[in-house]
């Protein structure tokens, strides 16, 4: 059958040219007569292909000196703990929230120190993105954490927090390698593979060295961030395919222009989806227009006993996971770097439709 577009907000759709390449090298890599999933982690063809995925990475990222690379697993929920484990040490952080991922985050920092509440916009709705003027930072904090996308309600930083001194820390899951990312401004970002970078199973962490030096020394060797640059993410056999799928999402991406390229791609697919919506009285998108994220889009239909028929006949014309989250219902398009134009025209097109049969 043909391919359908997937707006799941994640593990999301991959680039059609990427899963040929994948599936053409399944079984036999490039004629060595073995699929990735069997070579040794340590063996020097794997090797080649790691260095490969990291080269292309470090390209994209424009890497700044004194920052590294490392593949680690347990997705973005494993960092949420991992990270105030080896940084907080008994002390105290800032963390600005703007929704269930950032709540999730907070909570398990707080069983290794103090969590400080930066800003929130919790009161409303989540649907905003705090600014700079409402963030009331502590200067002796260890580090600030922030969120830079929200799958859920659709919102995404405009701006880099200006933080001083402070450590500036992003979960970056939902929209890196969307837009450009200037790294010096931060000590660390992470992200799940699964939305912008490939499959589940990796979940990709940049981080200055020198961010360590104050590091909490007496850790279970596995959560310590200094055994797995030691290693070079290799202390342990790490998810050797998913790397290997990274690397091949980064060549494609390479191939499109790079990061500036595929965020002019992501502006033109955002802002189709949005005016859609904008000039729709039969549409509504909560979320505060300063605040859109280019990746997640929620939206409401002004009758929701039409919510399922919407989904039914979306489905039925190739357009699928587009159920929102069951906190906020309605429904969520996710226009991930991977999501072509056309994807987007297609359900622009649909909604347009259904509106003129039920609106």
């Amino acid at each position: 059958m043909a391919r359908i577009y997937n707006f799941s907000a994640g593990p999301a759709a991959m680039a059609e040219e990427v899963l040929e390449e994948a599936a053409a090298e399944l079984t036999d890599y490039r004629g060595r007569g073995l699929s990735v999933m069997e070579m040794s982690h340590r063996g020097d063809l794997y090797q080649e292909i790691f260095a490969e995925t990291k080269a292309r990475l470090a390209r994209l990222f424009a890497l700044p000196d004194g920052y590294r690379i490392l593949f680690l697993q347990g997705g973005a929920s494993l960092q949420f703990a991992m990270l105030p484990m080896n940084l907080l040490a008994g002390g105290s952080a800032d963390y600005v929230h703007t929704g269930v991922w950032s709540g999730k985050a907070m909570v398990e920092a707080r069983r290794f120190g103090r969590v400080r509440l930066a800003a929130s916009s919790e009161a409303d709705g989540f649907h905003r993105i705090p600014r700079q003027d409402e963030l009331n930072l502590d200067p002796k904090a260890r580090y600030c954490h922030i969120t830079t996308n929200n799958t859920i309600y659709g919102t995404e930083y405009p701006y880099t927090p200006a933080t001083g001194a402070v450590p500036l820390i992003a979960d970056c899951s939902s929209n890196v390698l969307s837009r450009p990312l200037d790294l010096s401004r931060f000590a660390m970002i992470y992200a799940g593979a699964q939305k912008n970078l490939g499959p589940a199973g990796v979940c990709l962490v940049i981080l200055r060295e020198a961010l360590l030096e104050e590091a909490a020394a007496e850790l279970p060797t596995m959560l310590a961030y200094r055994t797995h640059l030691a290693g070079d993410s290799m202390f342990n056999t790490p998810p050797t395919f998913a790397i290997y799928m990274v690397g091949l999402v980064a060549g494609w991406l390479e191939r499109q222009g790079g990061v500036a390229a595929i965020e002019l791609v992501n502006r033109r697919k955002a802002a189709l989806l949005y005016d859609a919506l904008d000039r729709s009285a039969f549409y509504h998108c909560p979320t505060e227009v300063a605040s859109r994220s280019r990746m997640n889009v929620p939206f409401t239909l002004a009758d929701p006993r039409l919510d399922a028929l919407f989904l039914a006949e979306a489905a039925a014309a190739g357009l699928v996971g587009l159920k929102g989250h069951r906190l906020t219902g309605g429904m969520r398009a996710s226009l991930y770097n991977a999501m072509p134009e056309e994807g987007v025209a297609r359900l622009v097109a649909f909604m347009e439709a259904f509106e003129r049969e039920h609106g």
